[in-house]
């Protein structure tokens, strides 16, 4: 399935997570013994997904360290119209400047509403040098501007409708009530219904690559809608904005663990993970 972008943008987002397995280039060298496969290398700067991925591969047994001297490194521009293609370009180009296995990714959000923006340009959507809060900021601008322009303009209640979701949810945890588990379907259809242009969906796909070759790519995908009012700490980019029904709380509320258990990232690398460490590969 195609994930709607942006006008004048290629298809850019690839396949939903279900569909979407690790893809083995069939040219990639082969392997030394899995058993021996012990570390990964991730060609980012970023300390949120070191993080994230440090603390995932280690319930693995494998270990996940920043790339050595990878800001010494010539930069990969990321200009690919996919995030497949970034990822892709920046495994093969990082991996020719250091031994081992190399893995990168590339992530972002995607709106229904923008036509799939801020899609691969997430990270700069407010400019080269935006932050977290700037690019947040843009986004909701956004989509107010296409709120304004519909016949229903913004749904004004759907906050409020958020919040009594995220508090039924949390006072049923346990609950096999099914009167409860009916309140909670019928606040869902009312934020379903409410939420209009506020669909949203995280996307990340991650290369990975020995010796300027890439041995697979892999993807996850993560889906809920975008509030306007940021909730939680945790986390980074558009988290604090993005709200995951199945759990009743934005990305920025959760902790890291329960995160990165529904999230685009976790659902990609536990991918990329069974790959590295499965036989024959």
């Amino acid at each position: 399935m195609e994930l709607t972008r942006p006008e004048n943008q290629q298809p850019s987002n690839g396949p939903r997570t279900s569909d979407s397995g690790p893809r083995t280039d069939p040219a990639s060298p082969r392997t030394p013994d899995p058993r021996l496969r012990t570390h990964l290398f991730l060609a980012s700067s970023n300390p949120g997904k070191l993080r994230e991925y440090r603390e995932a591969a280690a319930a693995r047994g494998v270990t996940v360290e920043a790339l050595p001297r990878f800001a010494e490194m010539t930069v990969c521009v990321e200009d690919g119209a996919t995030f497949e293609e970034n990822a892709h370009k920046k495994a093969i180009h990082y991996s020719r400047e250091a031994p081992g296995w190399v893995f990168a990714d590339d992530s972002g959000i995607c709106v229904d509403a923008l036509d799939g923006a801020p899609g691969v340009y997430s990270a700069r959507f407010a400019g080269p040098q935006a932050t977290d809060e700037q690019n947040n900021a843009r986004l909701l601008a956004e989509i107010h501007q296409v709120e304004a322009r519909t016949r229903h303009g913004r749904p004004e209640d759907l906050d409020g409708i958020t919040e009594e979701l995220t508090s039924e949810r949390e006072s049923n945890l346990d609950s096999p009530n099914s009167l409860a588990n009916l309140r909670i379907s019928n606040f869902e259809f009312r934020v379903s219904s409410a939420s209009g242009h506020r669909a949203a969906h995280y996307i990340c796909v991650i290369a990975l690559a020995q010796a300027g070759r890439v041995l697979t790519v892999v993807e996850g995908r993560a889906d809920g809608w975008i509030i306007d009012e940021p909730r939680g700490s945790r986390g980074f980019g558009y988290d604090p904005c993005f709200f995951y029904p199945p759990l009743g709380k934005t990305f920025a509320e959760m902790l890291p663990e329960e995160k990165f258990a529904v999230s685009h990232r976790g659902v990609a690398f536990r991918r990329l993970l069974d790959y590295f460490l499965s036989p024959g590969q």
